[in-house]
């Protein structure tokens, strides 16, 4: 099974889809796990998505979770397609529960009330893509399956 997971081509296009959203998310989850970057730490997010945004705590920990395990995960290139469908689930959620009445651009002048989703859905065509097709050239998936 392990095997079947983590085959993946000799494919250097989706090592750099793989790290720069690796990158990202690993950016984004460690202000929400530890603080870094300006964020507010575990304790903080999880007070916030639970009592503010009424998220019940274990989805709260999963978002959580997903973004800082899964960039780890991408940027290695570990059980790169679970690490994909953990963001792709957590961009889903995002999309549906807080972006989609905001439309699809972001507010980059600040004229909207929110933030739109065209950030989500190209997120989502990378991790489409991740989870079809595997981590790609120089991760430890394809070390793994010895490809």
């Amino acid at each position: 099974m392990l095997k079947r997971i983590s085959q993946t081509p000799d494919d250097w296009v989706l090592t750099v889809l793989r790290l720069v959203l690796g990158v990202v998310f690993l950016a984004h989850g460690s202000q929400k796990m530890l603080g870094w970057f300006g964020g507010y730490g575990f304790k903080a997010t999880m007070g916030f998505f639970t009592q503010t945004a009424h998220i019940p705590a274990v989805f709260a920990f999963l978002a959580i979770a997903a973004e800082f395990f899964g960039g780890l995960g991408l940027i290695v290139g570990l059980l790169s397609r679970i690490a994909a469908f953990g963001i792709t689930v957590n961009m889903l959620v995002a999309i549906f529960m807080v972006h989609l009445p905001n439309g699809l651009f972001m507010n980059w002048t600040g004229q909207q009330k929110g933030e739109g989703f065209e950030y989500h859905l190209l997120v989502l065509a990378i991790t489409v893509a991740l989870m079809i097709r595997g981590g790609g050239a120089f991760s430890l998936d394809r070390a793994i399956s010895n490809d």
